[in-house]
């Protein structure tokens, strides 16, 4: 019970932080803009890429970072023997690679699993925010392209 209590609490919280930052990059974005394209001004199409991957990347480690501080309040550190060990192998876990060098204690096994389905969720959610982002500033950038 406590597995599934931890594992689900975590997912809502990762789901929670990824929303509320993209949402509030979303709106500064749009309202930069919004104001590039009321001035007649072009965004620059390198600086809005690579700041939203940017804040998006730095989302991920802040999300891969807490599932890191659940894994070592666990019961016996889940296994794990040190925070860098522990955020290494969210790292690890949250971006599906699964090296397999670093792992949980077994009774410990399914929470990695939720950590990836979530990251999977979330790096989409970031990819398509990111698409979104850059055909905005194509479209204010090249109007005629349509």
């Amino acid at each position: 019970m406590l597995l599934l209590l931890a594992g689900f609490g975590m997912i809502a919280m990762t789901v929670a932080v990824h929303t509320l930052g993209a949402t509030l990059w979303l709106q500064y974005t749009g309202r930069r803009l919004r104001r590039l394209e009321r001035e007649k001004k072009l965004p620059h199409l390198f600086t809005i890429i690579a700041t939203t991957a940017t804040v998006y990347l730095s989302l991920h480690l802040l999300e891969a970072l807490l599932w890191a501080i659940l894994f070592m309040r666990l019961p016996d550190q889940a296994g794990l023997g040190n925070l860098h060990e522990a955020f290494y192998f969210s790292m690890i876990t949250f971006t599906t690679l699964g090296y397999g060098d670093v792992t949980l204690s077994r009774e410990w096994y399914v929470l990695a699993g939720m950590e990836g389905m979530v990251g999977i969720i979330v790096f989409g959610l970031s990819t398509a925010m990111l698409f979104a982002i850059i055909q905005k500033s194509w479209k204010i950038k090249h109007p005629k392209s349509d």
